[in-house]
């Protein structure tokens, strides 16, 4: 082979690898083109510019919506503690800082221990301080492991703050920690519930000495010959009284109810049977003068309730009441109490329900007022009731004691036909039996 031939044959190789680099080149161009967003034949070198451009008018407008957030997190009085996935504070408003009584900016960095994962050993001693509150920090590890968590805890003493917390784990990272003050609210409550509470006492003592009163003064009026118009003012002024009696009980009680959040509750198993006759009892006279029949349906395999028996016999004397006056004369009143199976799934696990029920056939409550009627002093038509009905108390007080004892209430009613009022109450755990020792 001559060296020409030698010469053309690595002379249209090195062409050939020329054309084919051209061309790889060309389409490798072409793809960062399609890349960075370029049109065709645009120059490379000005569609990476506009893509740079871009980029940092990107980082240019989520630094302004950072520090837009910021502003506005420090605008509102609610504070607001962001924490990363470490449970490591990565921002906090100066609302945070100053319901938690830390200096401005002491917040950031802190790390929330006890979080798996992270060891002690790893946290500074700066950032071991956590939040500040053990219970805050455990509210935002529940939230980290939960998705969310909430509580109400108070700060800095008996004269410090109020503070609702608010925990949610963020869909991207970390958590959001949102603090609520509540201390004026709580602070009025307490003046309200104080300001019933003596009002009550200050007036159930005049009041009741008063309706005896008039009770005195209308037993002495049958024995002389009056005019009827006496009698009958008398009569009212014992109806009325009665009724700002009812008034003055029912505010204390429902202050005690709502002191401190929880009432004290004698819990103990209690048997509904001696309650219902004894309520029955009490009210036969009432019951007797609005010409009502009062009847007690009792179911022998009824267990007993765990709860508290004067507060769950106040409940029982609210309903019936309730029951006879919106009784006709000559109506029914039942009260009835019977089981009620736990759910399947958790029959071995947890004791059976007591239902106790309280029926009347009376003028029965419209369809608009039933999600109402448990509502504090909200009565239905003042009109519909003989006697001009009552506080509007008696049924939230049944709501409460209901709900403390871990039991719910509900009503059902047709207009024109009567009502049912329905509390279920958990029952008293059976007693375990003790099984015969080996050997006996």
């Amino acid at each position: 082979m001559s060296a020409e031939l030698v010469a053309l044959g690595v002379a249209g190789i090195l062409l050939g690898l020329a054309a084919g680099f051209a061309i790889s080149r060309e389409v490798t161009v072409e793809r960062v083109r399609q890349i960075v967003g370029g049109g065709p034949g645009e120059p490379l070198e000005s569609a990476v510019r506009d893509l740079l451009e871009r980029s940092s008018q990107a980082e240019w407008r989520a630094r302004l919506e950072s520090q837009d957030l910021a502003h506005l997190t420090e605008l509102v009085g609610t504070g607001i503690i962001r924490l990363d996935d470490d449970l490591r504070v990565t921002a906090a408003n100066r609302a945070a800082h100053l319901y938690l009584d830390v200096a401005p900016g002491a917040l950031l960095g802190r790390q929330v221990a006890d979080r798996p994962g992270v060891r002690p050993d790893d946290v500074s001693e700066e950032a071991a301080l956590g939040l500040g509150d053990v219970r805050l920090d455990a509210v935002t590890r529940t939230a980290w492991r939960n998705g969310s968590a909430a509580d109400e805890i108070a700060v800095g003493g008996p004269e410090g703050r109020t503070l609702s917390i608010r925990a949610r784990r963020s869909p991207s990272e970390g958590v959001w920690v949102v603090l609520e003050d509540l201390s004026e609210l709580r602070r009025l409550q307490r003046i309200r519930t104080e300001f019933i509470d003596n009002l009550s006492h200050e007036l159930r003592t005049p009041l009741t000495t008063v309706r005896l009163l008039t009770e005195t003064l209308a037993r002495d009026l049958e024995e002389i010959e009056v005019p009827e118009r006496v009698v009958e003012i008398v009569q009212k002024i014992d109806v009325e009284t009665g009724h700002l009696v009812q008034m003055a009980t029912e505010l204390l009680d429902l202050a005690k109810i709502e002191q401190a959040g929880k009432p004290q509750l004698y819990i103990d198993d209690v048997d509904l049977a001696p309650i219902v006759t004894s309520v029955l009892d009490r009210l036969a006279l009432f019951a007797e003068r609005q010409g009502v029949r009062l009847r007690a349906e009792i179911d022998p395999a009824t267990p007993p309730v765990l709860g508290d028996a004067e507060r769950l016999g106040q409940l029982l004397i609210n309903l019936v009441h309730n029951a006879i006056k919106f009784s006709p004369s000559g109506g029914d009143v039942i009260v009835r109490a019977r089981p009620q199976p736990a759910p399947a799934a958790s029959a071995s696990t947890r004791s059976a329900f007591v239902v106790l029920e309280v029926e009347d056939h009376g003028v029965g409550i419209p369809e608009a007022d039933l999600p109402r009627v448990f509502e504090r002093f909200y009565k239905v038509d003042k009109a519909r009731v003989r006697g001009g009905g009552g506080t509007g108390l008696g049924l939230a007080i049944v709501r409460h004691i209901a709900e403390d004892h871990g039991g719910q209430v509900a009503v059902e009613s047709v207009e024109g036909m009567g009502s049912t009022f329905r509390v279920t109450l958990p029952g008293a755990p059976p007693v375990p039996t003790l099984g015969r020792r080996t050997g006996d």
